[in-house]
């Protein structure tokens, strides 16, 4: 399985580009961690953020693979405990279908993206920065494989 990590924004700092990069190559080949990154809709003074966030989903959509579950990244997402999360990656293996992870931009996402999703996943109440999340989000895809594996990766 792969899990296609869709990202709206570039340019990210070294220490995210080497903080995702440390868990992501923690993953075996069973359980992929792909960055797929789109730049942001340009913003003017003659656009509107609900232009952009529109502009910006049919950019995530067209990168979406054909047949991968939807799981967006959301502030009014459902959050879960790591125990909960890693039952949800084992779920997602065990369909053996791949899983486009979104991110959206600095304006979130399209209402229609949201309603597209077969999930909604909260990583926190608090607003965070899009560069931690990155790192957050391949941390805990690597901490729930460790937990489906019975590594010492993850302690209760």
């Amino acid at each position: 399985m792969n899990i296609h990590f869709i990202v709206v924004g570039q340019k990210m700092p070294g220490w995210v580009q080497t903080g995702y990069a440390e868990y992501a190559k923690r993953l075996p080949k069973a359980c992929t961690l792909k960055l797929v990154e789109l730049p942001m809709a340009t913003r003017g003074k003659s656009g509107s953020v609900a232009q952009y966030k529109a502009e910006e989903a049919k950019r995530i959509l067209s990168a979406v693979p054909k047949g991968a579950k939807l799981i967006v990244l959301d502030e009014k997402g459902q959050e879960l405990t790591t125990v909960q999360f890693s039952q949800k990656l084992d779920d997602w293996l065990g369909s053996g279908q791949d899983v486009a992870l979104i991110v959206g931009g600095p304006d979130g996402l399209d209402s229609s993206l949201i309603q597209q999703a077969e999930w909604k996943w909260g990583l926190s109440k608090l607003t965070l920065p899009h560069p931690l999340v990155r790192v957050m989000v391949a941390e805990q895809i690597y901490r729930a494989w460790s937990v489906l594996q019975n590594h010492p990766y993850h302690r209760e």
